[in-house]
């Protein structure tokens, strides 16, 4: 069936409705659940057989993937030329062509991330600091983080981009756990709280963690068949809950520095991180997103190196042995996603089955 767009470009060639008024009615369809080849959600024939393939609407094809590279090559020669407060008008310049008229969705991630990079050295500069060296606490953290819900918040109100609603959604609750921080400071006396206080700092940052992962659940809810922008809008939440479970219960279980630590000392945590790590990639089976998988792989392959260091290989034999455990592991979950999916979703109950992706 042809494009929506196509559709009512055609529409307006035939004096049926009016150029703005068609330029109004695209993005007001596709926000609800018309999707851009036209058809209705409603109206699709069920397919025969539900794909196993996690694939964002995001990649379309090659044409998006070289007005992408355009897009960041000429945004990197217009930020070394001139300066990063050029970016933004070219960003919002690109928007306006490229997202909100022609709904092309890789550049809107792209432009999108390049707004996230924009944010990050233009707050730090505001801030006369760096991206790199500020606090995790404290007045300058939280005007830092700030920044980005707010930026993000009327780029998504603006152009309709699903990565920037869950990047809105994931900065605002960094600016929770940050003032958290700085109302626990306030209420003990302590400025330095988050330091001296690590325990409740993991236990703060697990809970807003848990949070993101319940909001990304109920957008993947809304569209078990993933049909639908928040299928989209879940895939970029689920892509930052997963690290922040991941590595909020490693700090938890007392990791300070991160994975880092698992390189210098083995001991009753690093099968806390293999531990963690198993469950994640379980949820990733039964709600069937596989950025549940990628988020730990890194930490495993730490924690499985440690392991491999107490013996009396050589060095260059169990970073070896830790590359193909890893890559193992990845092949056969990745091989018989499906069949072990089904074999997870089997001990479900029935009622549970239902909301869930079919397998």
């Amino acid at each position: 069936m042809p494009e929506l767009k196509l559709i009512l470009d055609e529409a307006t060639r035939e004096g049926i409705i009016p150029v703005r008024a068609a330029e109004r009615l695209l993005p007001f369809l596709i926000e609800r659940g018309v999707k851009a080849d036209g058809q209705p959600v409603e109206q699709r024939a069920e397919p025969t057989a539900f794909s196993d393939t996690e694939t964002p609407s995001f990649v379309r094809g090659f044409h998006d993937v070289l007005i992408t590279i355009g897009i960041i090559v000429a945004l990197a020669g217009l930020w070394g030329i001139a300066s990063v407060f050029a970016v933004l008008p070219a960003i919002v310049v690109l928007a306006e062509i490229l997202v909100r008229r022609q709904r092309l969705a890789l550049p809107a991630v792209a432009l999108t991330v390049t707004l996230a990079l924009w944010t990050a050295v233009v707050a730090a500069r505001w801030l006369e600091g760096s991206p790199a060296v500020i606090a995790i606490g404290g007045n300058v953290a939280l005007q830092y983080t700030l920044a980005f819900p707010v930026v993000f918040g009327l780029f998504y109100l603006l152009y309709r981009i699903p990565l920037a609603l869950a990047l809105t959604i994931i900065g605002a609750a960094v600016v929770v756990l940050q003032l958290v921080l700085r109302t626990l400071g306030w209420l003990s006396g302590d400025p330095l709280f988050e330091v001296n206080h690590p325990v409740v700092l993991s236990i703060i940052a697990i809970i807003c963690a848990v949070g993101l992962f319940a909001l990304a659940m109920k957008f993947d809810l809304r569209d078990p068949l993933r049909r639908t922008v928040n299928s989209d809008i879940a895939f970029w939440l689920h892509l930052g809950a997963a690290p922040a479970l991941l590595y909020s219960v490693i700090s938890l279980a007392g990791l300070s520095g991160g994975t880092l630590a698992a390189l210098q000392t083995v001991s009753f945590r690093t099968p806390v991180v293999v531990a963690t790590v198993v469950a994640l990639m379980l949820i990733g089976l039964i709600i069937d997103r596989r950025a549940f998988v990628t988020s730990g792989l890194l930490s495993l392959g730490f924690a499985l190196y440690g392991i491999f260091r107490q013996g009396d290989a050589s060095v260059d034999t169990y970073i070896y042995i830790t590359l193909l455990t890893v890559g193992a592991i990845v092949l056969v979950i990745g091989t018989g996603w499906m069949p072990l999916r089904r074999l997870v979703i089997r001990t479900l109950p029935a009622a549970m089955q239902e909301k869930l992706p079919p397998a």
